[in-house]
């Protein structure tokens, strides 16, 4: 007897010693044992060493929907009925297309406002009786109510269906052809939303097809509605059959591998279709609806030349791309391999006369950002790391496309960041990862480490051509202070770059139609056909597009992003009051046909009007602008009757 319980603890013990090794044999497949580099594939800085400091990467703190909730009546108002949410994501998206809003749990509260989308769903769980009914009525009285996910509680009548069917067989929707809303996507890609890829056989998102709608928005593959619209004379109520928060979320998190049709270098605007829609409800519904632009001073579209320096030629012909753009008053980013050890991928050239060449990017004005040091294609599985990894002790060794040695995520950001900060002068802020290849820790890992934008995404695999707040970990509950600038044209896909440039620029001219952005990712490993693109191209956008570096352009969007706006009506005109809590120049706003500037109530100068955009050179702080408007009904307000 006890020498067979012997043998079964033997037997236990030899089978979770097997485990155990099989665990280590999966993680250094990857990750590999440290290993001593051979002094003459190391270079070596005398006197050089650092960063001293040690890096703490803080804890998540979730975000409160609070900090969403001043503002005035004219703003949207957010009706959150369930906090336990993907209500960030709708937040970041409405920021990123400059819908003012709030954000209440309140119905009476939200009911004052003249536009309410309610969200993540309307149900009897979720809402009592009496609130229902104060929803059903807030449409009929005049107001606008879009509803996301409408599962229950009596209103279906209210906006225009039988039953909400739900399903994860839905793989696409089609905007309906003629509607008054619908009229700027003109773009068959803009017509027709993906929910999924049926090829890629991958789980797509629960939707709910609305039956029996009679002249909806949208409809799902399978006929039913995707979005429903019913009019009340003024009043609307919209029913949207899917959680746009969550599909906002899956693009902005790089985790909607399921929609993902193409990387790079085309046209894909799946999320901006829904943040422009939404844009385009609240301005036809509200009385004096201004909105932020999302191009600085007016222009129609935002450009980042971006250049990967990641090759032993590059650091060279990077300083003959600097210099055209110097030539022509634009700031490039140029993200440097921090390349100080000969491994699997190339040999040294962060050296002493590559640092001189990093000097001279410096000089002529260019913005200087770190391509991490390894440049591996599994820096997405990196540990986090110590914080204290420091140059020159720091040794990551790339020994095949997927190993790698002696790295982690805080020493590729600390140590890469610290050596061209030390070499160039320049505190770099600006962030692009080797092959693109992204970590789920790295927000908080940028933001631990001093970096503040990040173009690590393309904007194919996020779904927009915006840029966009990240989130902690890439999930759903933590925003981080980091702001993502995806790729949109990059020199990596055949045909050569120098023989795309019409489908370049087209693709420009489709994201222009709406104020997005495009960053183009050219390496500067040859000069030839890749430098001529980059001169046609700047040439080919140069009358509608503002040009500036990723540093310049995330100061500005960050910026923006604090921007408040609240209208109010003044006599026979409107007042509109921005409230600027850092320093922006170029600020835009979007007004209602028909408004003339009048004057600002401070000593603002320099504001100009082009139709219904409006520019400021300068903002910090309040600002009141007044407007003359042609005379419009006071915006609508909900009796403040308690709900019956």
């Amino acid at each position: 007897m006890e020498r067979a319980t012997t043998i079964r603890l033997v037997s236990a013990v030899l089978v979770l010693l097997g485990l155990v090794a099989g665990g280590w044999i999966l993680f250094w497949s990857h990750i590999e044992r440290p290993i001593d580099i051979p002094e003459q594939d190391f270079h070596r800085f005398p006197g050089v060493a650092g960063p001293s400091h040690v890096t703490v990467v803080p804890p998540p703190v979730p975000a409160s929907w609070t900090s969403y909730g001043q503002g005035s009546k004219s703003r949207m108002a957010i009706l959150l009925t369930d906090s336990n949410s993907s209500w960030l994501g709708l937040a970041h998206g409405l920021k990123s297309i400059g819908i003012p809003f709030r954000i209440t749990r309140d119905v009476r509260e939200a009911l004052t406002h003249q536009v309410v989308l309610v969200y993540p769903m309307i149900s009897g769980k979720l809402l009592s009786p009496a609130e229902l009914h104060a929803l059903g009525d807030f449409p009929k009285s005049g107001g606008t109510l879009i509803g996301v996910q409408v599962l229950g509680g009596g209103l279906n009548r209210v906006f225009g269906f039988r039953d909400a069917v739900a399903s994860r067989n839905r793989y696409d929707l089609r905007l309906a052809s003629a509607d008054p809303l619908l009229a700027q996507f003109t773009d068959p890609l803009e017509r027709r939303l993906r929910i999924g890829i049926r090829e890629k056989e991958l789980d797509v998102m629960g939707t709910y097809g609305y039956t029996e709608s009679s002249d909806p928005l949208a409809r799902f593959d399978d006929g039913t509605a995707a979005m429903t619209q019913v009019s009340y004379g003024r009043g609307r109520a919209y029913a949207i059959g899917l959680d746009l928060g969550f599909l906002l979320l899956k693009g902005y998190n790089n985790r909607a591998d399921e929609l993902v049709r193409s990387y790079d270098n085309q046209f894909d605007p799946a999320l901006d279709v829904w943040l422009r829609l939404l844009k385009s409800i609240y301005r036809t519904a509200q009385d004096g609806a201004v909105t932020v632009g999302t191009v600085p001073f007016g222009k129609s579209l935002s450009v980042m030349l971006t250049h990967d320096v990641d090759f032993t030629r590059s650091i060279k012909n990077a300083v003959d791309y600097a210099e055209y753009e110097k030539s022509q008053g634009l700031v490039g980013t140029y993200f440097i391999q921090v390349k100080y050890i000969r491994d699997f991928n190339d040999d040294i050239f962060f050296n002493d006369e590559g640092v001189r060449h990093l000097a001279r990017l410096a000089e002529l004005g260019m913005e200087l950002g770190s391509h991490t040091i390894a440049h591996s294609r599994v820096f997405d599985q990196f540990p986090m790391g110590t914080g204290r990894e420091a140059y020159p002790s720091y040794a990551p060794y790339v020994r095949s496309r997927t190993k790698a040695q002696n790295a982690s995520i805080l020493g590729e950001l600390r140590v890469s960041k610290f050596l061209i900060d030390h070499f160039s002068g320049q505190a770099i802020v600006s962030f692009r990862p080797g092959e693109l290849s992204n970590p789920y820790g790295l927000p908080q890992a940028l933001l631990a480490t001093g970096f503040r934008y990040s173009s690590t995404a393309t904007a194919n695999n996020s779904l927009t051509h915006l840029p966009y707040q990240l989130t902690y970990d890439r999930l759903t509950e933590s925003e981080v202070e980091i702001f993502e600038f995806p790729v949109t044209i990059e020199d990596e896909e055949l045909p050569k770059l120098g023989d795309r440039l019409p489908q370049a620029l087209e693709v420009a001219r489709q994201i222009s139609r709406y104020g997005g952005s495009v960053v183009v990712l050219i390496h500067p490993n040859i000069l030839d056909h890749k430098l001529a693109f980059e001169k046609g191209f700047v040439e080919g956008v140069r009358p509608y597009a503002w040009f500036g570096s990723v540093r310049e352009f995330g100061r500005w969007w960050a910026a923006r992003n604090q921007v408040g706006i609240d209208v109010t009506r003044d006599g026979a005109g409107m007042q509109v009051t921005l409230t600027a809590p850092q320093p922006i120049a170029g600020l835009t706003i979007e007004v209602p046909e028909g408004w003339t500037l009048g004057r600002a109530e401070s000593s603002a100068k320099g504001i100009t009007q082009r139709g219904g955009v409006i520019a400021f050179p300068e903002l910090q702080g309040t600002l009141t602008v007044l407007f003359s408007a042609p005379s419009e009904s006071v915006a609508f307000r909900q009796p403040l009757s308690e709900p019956r």
